[in-house]
């Protein structure tokens, strides 16, 4: 296999076999990662020492770049992006129809009323089957392909380049990774805007997915590909860079010690901070693309032309936008703060302002970091 400091762009593929092998052996790892790090939380970690626990630590800690911390990260990003949009359904549910219907949802107040009034509490939740299937499935790949395109572009770039260059490689590593997230997002997201906003349409995600597959083929699930790379692209690429640059500019000018001597619930708080801003000019970008995407995944045949026609510009850039801020700003501040929580737990440290280099292979030894 390739030498750690060159997984990120290794130009040969491993064999099926091998690569099997190599999957198995890292899943095996990482669980036992995971057990030493619950053994710590409990108190265990003395025992377990005396019983050749500090012999697997070597084995056990996460080497930066490696398969290894690819599916770390990736898993991290599974468990923040998924859980938190799953809380903020009933924001999500709002928002889209007021979009989908301005008469009838005409502010954020007078939304939740209607839908308290029609459907009951549990109205609150339609779609969140879908929710959290589709955007687990996106912050897998979003995290994991992330930390895997930046060290690819820094190696790219040189260590020479990478530092003065770096805002432009966290701005192409969050683009190239949403583009791949989003091809697994597109079908849940179809999905889940009918079931939202389509009263009676489907009693379930397995129902709905049937549904716009019996009716308009395969196809029905992507047409909604590229407003969604629309929308999430620009705003992916906005909360990467702003939080790697606002969490950079935290420990440079706010913060009196480096950031490695911080305590990791300053550093968590940091994480929270830098997300919710990022997410504020998140939702701002790409605001007009999600007016797009819930208008053609809700009209039958709808195109964009139509789109623009019915909605109108200034209502593409303002319609549902207050709450789409709260919403995006909170989600975004939450996502980060739980994907360093998850980091910090296996060992690793948290986000922002770093740049991976052929020389930061080191491993990552789990009593310094905690």
């Amino acid at each position: 296999m390739a030498s750690p400091d060159k997984v990120g762009c290794s130009p040969e593929p491993l064999p099926l076999d091998r690569l099997l092998a190599e999957l198995a052996a890292n899943a095996e790892r990482l669980g036992r990662r995971w057990e030493a790090a619950f053994r710590k939380r409990r108190g265990e970690g003395a025992s377990a020492a005396g019983g050749g626990f500090e012999g697997k630590r070597a084995d056990t800690a996460i080497q930066l770049h490696s398969p290894l911390f690819y599916a770390t990260c990736a898993l991290g990003g599974l468990l923040s992006t998924g859980l938190t949009h799953l809380a903020v359904t009933p924001l999500d549910l709002v928002k889209c129809n007021m979009q989908v219907d301005p008469g009838k949802y005409r502010d954020i107040s007078s939304g939740f009323g209607v839908l308290l009034q029609e459907q009951g509490l549990g109205g609150f939740f339609k779609g969140w089957m879908a929710t959290l299937v589709g955007y687990s499935s996106q912050g897998a790949c979003k995290f994991g392909f992330y930390e895997f395109f930046k060290k690819c572009y820094s190696d790219i770039a040189g260590p020479e380049h990478a530092e003065k260059w770096k805002t432009f490689i966290y701005l192409a590593a969050s683009a190239s990774a949403e583009v791949i997230a989003d091809v697994a997002l597109c079908p849940m997201e179809a999905v889940k805007v009918r079931v939202q906003t389509q009263p009676g349409f489907a009693r379930c995600l397995t129902d709905g997915f049937l549904k716009i597959v019996q009716s308009e083929g395969a196809f029905g699930l992507y047409k909604g590909l590229f407003p969604l790379w629309g929308r999430q692209v620009p705003y992916t690429m906005m909360k990467f860079a702003c939080f790697e640059t606002i969490v950079e500019l935290v420990y440079k000018h706010a913060v009196p010690k480096p950031k490695d001597e911080c305590s990791k619930p300053l550093q968590l708080a940091v994480s929270f901070a830098g997300g919710y801003i990022a997410g504020v000019f998140c939702a701002a970008i790409s605001h007009p693309a999600d007016n797009l995407v819930s208008f053609l995944n809700n009209a039958k045949g709808a195109t964009m032309a139509d789109a623009v026609r019915t909605l109108g510009v200034w209502g593409l850039l303002t319609r549902g936008l207050p709450l789409r801020i709260i919403m995006v700003g909170t989600l975004t501040g939450a996502q980060w703060a739980t994907y360093d929580a998850f980091k910090v737990f296996v060992g690793l440290p948290t986000s922002g302002g770093f740049i991976p280099s052929t020389a930061a292979t080191d491993l990552v030894d789990h009593g310094k970091q905690n």
